[in-house]
């Protein structure tokens, strides 16, 4: 199974993901955004844009990674912290998945807008970061659109990560759940 934590940047995927592998006997982490940073070591360059995940190759090559390492670990839990806020790239990397008969559990860690520009701002380990601050915007549109219909929100607003990473840890030892859940 793969466990991917999604959400916009500050939301706490990378610390709740630190604190889930533990609760998932057998789990490991992958982070697709390395993917995107072997893209960017390309040179002297692929086309200039602002997000890796706009580069055709980068969708493809984390689904093969995440099935070769999902298949290498002996299929024990992959979870994979990852922001994908457009519809058509999560929807490549969720098809590319199932092909390969892994199944996904996707999980959206929703953090309140006032809440998620106050921890962008005081950020102890990154300070206030301009590329962080430009998806606040593009999270909103999609946790308004699709997004929030194709995952299990998670309301991270006020509870602590252990906490959120328990819940995720609870929900992936039952049966999927038909459509999105919202838990508080």
């Amino acid at each position: 199974m793969i466990v991917w934590l999604n959400g916009t940047h500050g939301a706490g995927k990378t610390t709740t993901s630190r604190l889930l592998q533990p609760m998932l006997p057998g789990s490991q982490i992958l982070d697709a955004e390395k993917v995107g940073e072997v893209l960017m070591d390309i040179t002297p360059g692929l086309p200039p844009t602002d997000n890796f995940q706009h580069w055709d190759p980068w969708r493809p090559l984390v689904v093969e990674t995440a099935r070769r390492v999902h298949d290498y670990i002996g299929g024990g839990p992959l979870i994979m912290p990852m922001t994908v806020l457009v519809q058509a790239y999560w929807r490549e990397i969720q098809a590319g998945l199932s092909a390969s008969g892994i199944p996904v559990r996707h999980f959206v860690l929703h953090v309140d807008g006032a809440t998620l520009v106050d921890r962008i701002q005081n950020d102890q380990e990154l300070g206030p970061s301009t590329f962080r601050f430009a998806y606040v915007d593009a999270y909103a549109e999609a946790a308004a659109g699709w997004l929030h219909q194709e995952a299990e929100v998670i309301d991270a607003t006020s509870i602590p990560a252990a906490e959120v990473a328990q819940q995720i840890a609870d929900a992936v030892q039952l049966p999927p759940s038909r459509g999105p859940q919202t838990a508080v």
